[in-house]
């Protein structure tokens, strides 16, 4: 098994990846990690391993995020979708980057087998586009609730296009999170 491709986008460090699957009448296979892809060739995009594998169920509508955790504990996170689909939302929260206060959206699916790689030093969210989805991603840093912070979704500075046609739902603790202006990035 083999990443098939990774893209990169204009901001940097961000990557989409595809890895192979294999079809037949029953259904498909495909490996969705394999460490020497991510920490022993030239992604190197894990150096210290995953220490944290996290996953959700969520209905349609669902909106989670932006969420981030600041240093020492900040996250490297590499998710997929594994059931329906989402679109997944990246914002740079790097100070020194040209890229800072920009956001980057992608559709992730069970159906198109691609992951994102998203940096530390960004934000990261999902809205659920699908009757239900399941996400799941690896993290190479512990939870660690002191650290825990976010930006409010629907920032106006960062005009992230959620698609919405209703009133997302949110968890208590993402209606109170601050606004992009008010953040004092850790990065």
């Amino acid at each position: 098994m083999k990443i098939v491709s990774i893209t990169e986008f204009q901001i940097p460090f961000v990557k989409l990846i595809n890895f192979e699957r294999f079809m037949d009448q029953r259904g498909y296979f495909t490996e969705t990690f394999r460490a020497s892809d991510f920490i022993n060739n030239e992604l190197k995009v894990f150096p210290n391993g995953i220490m944290q594998t996290n996953e959700s169920f969520s209905q349609k509508n669902v909106l989670r995020g932006l969420h981030f955790q600041a240093p020492p504990f900040e996250q490297t996170k590499l998710v997929r979708c594994i059931s329906g689909n989402i679109l997944d939302v990246a914002v740079d929260l790097r100070t020194s980057s040209k890229t800072y206060g920009k956001f980057f959206s992608i559709e992730l699916s069970s159906k198109n087998n691609k992951q994102l790689f998203v940096p530390k030093g960004f934000a990261h969210g999902f809205q659920v586009l699908s009757e239900t989805a399941i996400v799941n991603y690896k993290v190479d840093n512990f939870y660690n609730p002191k650290s825990d912070s976010g930006i409010i979704w629907n920032d106006k500075d960062l005009s992230i296009d959620w698609n919405l046609d209703i009133k997302p739902i949110l968890s208590d603790k993402d209606l109170k999170l601050i606004s992009f202006k008010e953040l004092k990035s850790p990065f």
